[in-house]
């Protein structure tokens, strides 16, 4: 039990800045964490070692996101946002930086799965590209570089629609 124990001490923060990468939502994301090592809990003897403890805690955690996103999309039901103005922007400033996201987050929706992935976690959930190869089995190089293709291909792409 104390090895659990040290393993949510070490990995919890992570796990949960990965998820939230994944959901946007901080609650979503904490029940989903709690979940993530519930579930490693419960299966540590089938924890082989061919991975990194971390990257297999976040397979769990990536495994139950998906879940959930198909639980979500069967119960959906449409509430519009009760957004407030943040008082650093105005009104028009505001839309015109959530237009610039909107744009930004459907241009990464259309770059392939790796490169989607790696851009991901790096805008939203603020991971280092060390941390970005280890979530997915690869080296801090190919994180880095892989973001880069990715970055150049939305500027190509921005170009081309002006």
């Amino acid at each position: 039990m104390q090895d659990i124990e040290q393993i949510y001490t070490k990995y919890a923060v992570q796990v949960y800045k990965y998820l939230f990468s994944l959901c946007h939502d901080p609650h979503t994301a904490e029940e989903l964490t709690q979940e993530t090592f519930f579930r490693a809990m419960k299966s540590i003897d089938s924890f082989r070692g061919d991975c990194r403890l971390y990257v297999w805690l976040c397979q769990i955690a990536k495994n139950l996101w998906i879940k959930e996103v198909k639980q979500s999309q069967r119960t959906a039901v449409y509430e519009p946002e009760k957004e407030i103005p943040s008082d650093a922007m105005q009104p028009d400033e505001e839309l015109i930086a959530r237009d610039e996201r909107l744009y930004l987050y459907k241009r990464l929706h259309q770059l392939p799965e790796p490169v989607r992935e790696v851009m991901y976690l790096r805008i939203s959930g603020d991971f280092s590209f060390r941390e970005i190869g280890e979530i997915l089995g690869r080296d801090e190089n190919w994180a880095r570089v892989t973001f880069y293709r990715g970055k150049q291909k939305i500027r190509e792409e921005n170009r081309h629609d002006m």
